[in-house]
């Protein structure tokens, strides 16, 4: 099943953005989800991850602190809660549903080898 994400747009630097990850038609059926990014001329990157059954949540340096991550099982939705956003944080983000526990091996694994990408969100960060 391919996973969507949602929620992008053009904030100011300092601003926040909540990023929406579901399965189109379906319900998110995998146990960990992981976001990425890929910014203008550079190589996609691993974000986070979650876990949900035993709640392993995984951020890379250059978003603790202001990015959370959380799943609304009700909802079959994953969130990429972003705060105090950054022109480097400007990118396509994308969700991926990982067959693996969340960590950052699985993460550095699934950027390389997954080939379900989705058309991922826009977030722009500019003044």
């Amino acid at each position: 099943v391919q996973l969507q994400a949602s929620g992008g747009g053009l904030v100011q630097p300092g601003g926040s953005l909540r990023l929406s990850c579901a399965a189109s038609g379906s319900t998110l059926d995998y146990d960990t989800i992981g976001w990425f990014r890929q910014a203008p001329g550079k190589e996609r990157e691993e974000v986070s991850c979650i876990t949900s059954s035993d709640g392993t949540i995984y951020y890379e340096d250059f978003v603790k602190g202001r990015f959370t991550i959380s799943r609304d099982n009700a909802k079959n939705t994953v969130y990429l809660q972003m705060n105090s956003l950054k022109p480097e944080d400007t990118a396509v983000y994308y969700c991926a549903g990982l067959a693996a526990k969340c960590d950052l091996i699985t993460m550095r694994i699934y950027r390389g080898a997954y080939n379900k990408w989705g058309q991922g969100t826009l977030v722009t960060v500019s003044s």
